[in-house]
């Protein structure tokens, strides 16, 4: 590229520099010719004086002299007699006499002056002053010279400077190229400064969110990966309850359970591992659906209830509808292990703007964080609250609480040896809204309160302003 450039600035800049210099040369060609055709005429001037004063061969012999034109002026006398070295013939002398003006003409590569000079008498005389070649092209050849020198620096100038553009540009270039093979070879840290003509600059700022957006959805994959694989745990859970009520008989069943959600938990270690391991891994993404989850159904069937009345928006759900089917998914596991559970306000429809789907997937997270980390027989319940401008569900226990609520809430952290994956996918389903993810301490039954709250109401006032509102 840049030998292209450098090419292509030498053909501009000799066409440009010949465009001028040219003419300007033809112009000092004939500057010189005609100053050495003044010096003629000067020279015949000088004359014209001493003949009109005598015509007397000896002063004439000293005024050819004195002027140093020796060999190139003659006096042409009236009586015929010639002073000097004469050129002229008698047919250019006798038209010069007879027009009665100064005539130039060639004679040979040089120019022939012919002044006549009129004497008492009517009798006329011609000064002859030839200008020889040399003195037509005096000084020429070195403004020529100095000239063809000013086009070469101009050249070499606009060559240097291309260059340096060229250097310029091509690096910024060949930058954005490596970058763009070390991203094809797997490296997603890699990002460029943007640098060079706008163009390359404009360019240099795509790649770079080329390469976020890159990341971005790497890391949405793996994180779907993980929260599928956590989802995953609902149908075990299910699975392993069966299992349970079949006797010592299904015992070998209940061995290949406990490999399977090992290898489940393997499955999002390793996704959050290599999510956490980017530099430039985002911590968000798309809403996804459950698949081979026994709760499709009742997803399906609170989604196909609508939105309320008005709001025509898709993704609505009844949220009363999502918690009553998955209260009775988990009644069994809780009549088996002995937990009183109660839910309260789920009569009626609540509509919530979420999918039925990512609900379900939620309530399934939290009912299972109950039973994975309190005690058997130990009592929770779930409230569904509806405020003004938000929906509460409330899930409380009798266990021990959650010791930091903040880590806890945390994606990936764990203080009881699980995926840490369930409080997040929580948060990031109410965050979606405009809401709220909140953990304390139940003040009825002493153990963990978790408060999903989801907006239902345009986002005009603040997330301060809208727990007031719920809580009044």
């Amino acid at each position: 590229m840049r030998r292209s450039l450098v090419l292509l600035a030498v053909a501009c800049t000799a066409m440009v520099t010949l465009a001028f210099l040219v003419p300007l040369g033809m112009v000092v060609r004939e500057a010189a010719r005609a100053r050495a055709i003044a010096d003629g005429e000067r020279q015949a001037a000088a004359l014209v004086p001493v003949l009109a004063i005598t015509t007397e061969p000896e002063r004439l012999e000293h005024a050819l002299a004195s002027i140093g034109a020796q060999g190139r002026v003659a006096i042409h006398l009236p009586d015929g007699d010639t002073l000097g070295t004469p050129r002229a013939s008698a047919d250019l002398l006798a038209a010069a006499a007879r027009r009665n003006r100064a005539i130039t003409t060639e004679l040979g590569e040089g120019r022939l002056l012919l002044r006549p000079v009129v004497l008492d008498g009517g009798r006329s005389a011609v000064i002859e002053v030839y200008v020889p070649p040399e003195a037509l092209t005096r000084g020429v050849g070195r403004s020529w010279a100095v000239l063809a020198l000013l086009a070469v620096v101009l050249v070499i100038g606009s060559v240097l400077v291309t260059d340096r553009l060229g250097t310029r540009l091509v690096r910024a270039t060949r930058r954005l190229g490596r970058a763009a093979t070390e991203l094809g070879a797997g490296d997603l840290g890699v990002r460029v400064e943007p640098d060079g003509p706008p163009e390359l600059v404009a360019a240099g700022r795509a790649f770079n969110a080329m390469a976020d957006r890159v990341v971005e959805l790497l890391a949405a994959e793996r994180e779907l990966v993980a929260d599928l694989s956590h989802r995953l745990r609902t149908p075990l859970t299910a699975l392993r309850l069966s299992l349970g009520r079949l006797g010592p008989e299904a015992e070998p069943s209940r061995q290949a359970l406990d490999r399977l959600e090992h290898e489940v938990d393997a499955i999002i270690t390793a996704a959050r591992a290599r999510n956490t391991a980017s530099p430039y891994s985002s911590g968000r993404r798309p809403a996804a659906g459950r698949a081979g989850d026994p709760s499709v159904g009742t997803a399906e069937r609170a989604e196909a209830a609508g939105p309320p009345a008005g709001g025509g928006a898709s993704g609505w759900c009844d949220a009363a509808q999502v918690l009553r089917e998955r209260l009775e998914f988990w009644s069994a596991l809780a009549e088996d292990q002995g937990r009183p559970w109660d839910l309260v306000g789920a009569a009626s429809p609540v509509f919530v703007p979420v999918p039925a789907t990512e609900l379900t997937a939620v309530v399934d997270a939290l009912l299972g964080n109950v039973f994975r980390h309190t005690a058997e027989g130990t009592a929770f319940t779930v409230t569904l609250h509806e405020g003004a401008e938000a929906v509460g569900i409330l899930v409380a226990d009798a266990g021990p609480g959650i010791r930091d609520p903040e880590t806890a809430l945390r994606r990936g952290a764990s203080g009881a040896g699980s995926t840490g994956l369930g409080l997040d996918i929580a948060r990031r389903l109410a965050e979606s809204t405009g809401g709220t993810l909140k953990i304390d301490r139940s003040p009825v039954l002493g153990g963990a309160s978790v408060q999903l709250w989801l907006r239902t109401a345009p986002q005009s006032t603040s997330p301060r302003r809208l727990r007031r509102r719920v809580r009044s």
